[in-house]
């Protein structure tokens, strides 16, 4: 809806993007502020970052501008770190060190790769330096 407005000027496509930005702003949050939808059980940043690249680009075309780029600013810094911990790798306060991401389980070439690396405690031996994983639970956990 938010491209077909842009694309065309109707009406009828801006409306649609006013009411589902309304939907957002009244939608459950975590308790430090994570938008929290029903499907985001598995996943949680993935949504959040999707949603706040739609509120800025809202924003970007004049939509309910200040309240837009509000929630898109307040997700990044979520995803950033301001919740306590980063949830993007090489980034931030205690950024994550073992993404469930097979490659960045394995050693340095041209050691072979297994189970026993992937199931490793350690922090994984690549980092996926700007990743960004699945995200917490509902009590950002």
């Amino acid at each position: 809806q938010l491209l077909l407005w842009d694309v065309t000027g109707k009406n009828k496509y801006k409306s649609n993007v006013e009411e589902f930005l309304d939907y957002l702003w009244n939608v459950d949050y975590t308790p430090k502020g994570l938008i929290w939808l029903e499907s985001s059980q598995w996943g949680s940043l993935r949504y959040a970052a999707d949603l706040a690249h739609f509120a800025m680009q809202a924003a970007s075309l004049g939509v309910d501008t200040e309240n837009s780029l509000e929630f898109a600013e307040n997700q990044m810094n979520y995803i950033l770190g301001d919740a306590g911990r980063s949830y993007v790798c090489g980034w931030g306060n205690n950024p994550p060190e073992r993404p469930h991401h097979r490659a960045s389980s394995c050693p340095d070439q041209p050691k072979e790769c297994g189970w026993n690396d992937f199931n490793n405690q350690g922090p994984n031996p690549q980092v996926l330096s700007g990743a960004m994983v699945g995200g917490p639970d509902y009590n950002d956990n």
